[in-house]
C-alpha cells in the first residue's frame, strides 16, 4: 500500500480492527438503531462490509486516499469518500467508527457539539471509553454532555485485536441523544460553564465546592444537594446526570 499524502500508519493512527467478536458486536449495536449510517475511519473496510449488509444508507470516510480508492472498488454500493473526521459533516442518523486513538478527544468534542445524529458507536482507548461511560467516576466532558447524551460502556477489546497492535486495549462506547434533554438546549453553554467551575472549584467537601462554584452559602449548598439526593461526601466526578441537572436548576 503506497504511503498516503497525509502520512503513514503512525501519523494517521491506523490500528485496524481485526477482532471478529468486536466487529460483530459493533454491527449488532448499529442494527438496533435505524436510519442512515456514517462510518469514520473505514480503513480496509472490515467493519464497512458488515455495515453494508444491514441494507441501510451507508457512507464511509477515511483520510487515506489509497484505501478509499481500493474500498470503492470493493464496495460499489457504499458511498466512500476521502475525508477528515474532524471536518466531514456528521449528517447521518448513526455515527460509527474505530477512532484513531490520538484523535479521540477532538473527535468526541466535535461529535458532542455538532450534527443531528441520534446514536454513535465508537471504538476508543479502553480508559477513554470507561471514563466517558462514568465507570469509576465521570469526567468533566461527560458531565458537560450528560443532560443531552447517554453514554454506555459496551465492552473491552484486547490490544491484539488490532493490526498493528497498539500499546493499550480498546473500549467500545455507545452514545445516544436523549429524547428529552435534562437541561434546555438554550442553556447549554451556561451549564457547561457551571460544570467546569464545579470541577475546578476548591473545597474539601461537595457542599463547599457547590458553595464556591455557585456563590451561595454552605447551608444553601447543602439544601441543594439534599434536594437532588447527593451526599456531601461525594465529589463532582461522582454525580449522576440527574444530580447535575438538579443542581443546575437549583443553584446554577
Amino acid at each position: 500500500m503506497p504511503r498516503s499524502l497525509h502520512g503513514g500508519r503512525h501519523e494517521l493512527g491506523q490500528n485496524f480492527l481485526t477482532h471478529r467478536p468486536t466487529l460483530g458486536r459493533i454491527t449488532a449495536l448499529v442494527r438496533d438503531t435505524s436510519g442512515s449510517i456514517l462510518e469514520l475511519g473505514a480503513g480496509d473496510g472490515a467493519l464497512t462490509r458488515s455495515l453494508a449488509d444491514l441494507g441501510r444508507p451507508l457512507a464511509a470516510i477515511d483520510i487515506d486516499e489509497h484505501r478509499v480508492r481500493r474500498l470503492r472498488g470493493r464496495l460499489p454500493g457504499v458511498r466512500v469518500e476521502c475525508a477528515d473526521a474532524l471536518r466531514h459533516p456528521l449528517d447521518a442518523d448513526v455515527v460509527v467508527g474505530n477512532i484513531p486513538f490520538h484523535l479521540t478527544t477532538p473527535i468526541l468534542r466535535r461529535l458532542l457539539s455538532t450534527g443531528t445524529w441520534r446514536h454513535a458507536v465508537l471504538l476508543t482507548q479502553w480508559e477513554v471509553a470507561r471514563k466517558r461511560a462514568g465507570v469509576g467516576g465521570s469526567t468533566m466532558m461527560t458531565a458537560q454532555s450528560a443532560p443531552w447524551f447517554e453514554f454506555e460502556l459496551q465492552g473491552r477489546v484486547p490490544s491484539w485485536g488490532f493490526s498493528p497492535q497498539p500499546s493499550v486495549d480498546g473500549g467500545l462506547l455507545s452514545i445516544s441523544r436523549r429524547g428529552s434533554p435534562l437541561v434546555p438546549v438554550g442553556e447549554r453553554r451556561a451549564y457547561e460553564g457551571f460544570v467546569r467551575t464545579m470541577f475546578t472549584a476548591r473545597g474539601s467537601s461537595l457542599d463547599a465546592i457547590v458553595s464556591s462554584a455557585a456563590r451561595v452559602t454552605r447551608p444553601r449548598a447543602r439544601d441543594a444537594l439534599r434536594a437532588v439526593g447527593a451526599s456531601r461526601e461525594r465529589l463532582p466526578r461522582d454525580l449522576t446526570p440527574t444530580h447535575w441537572a438538579g443542581l443546575w436548576h437549583d443553584v446554577g
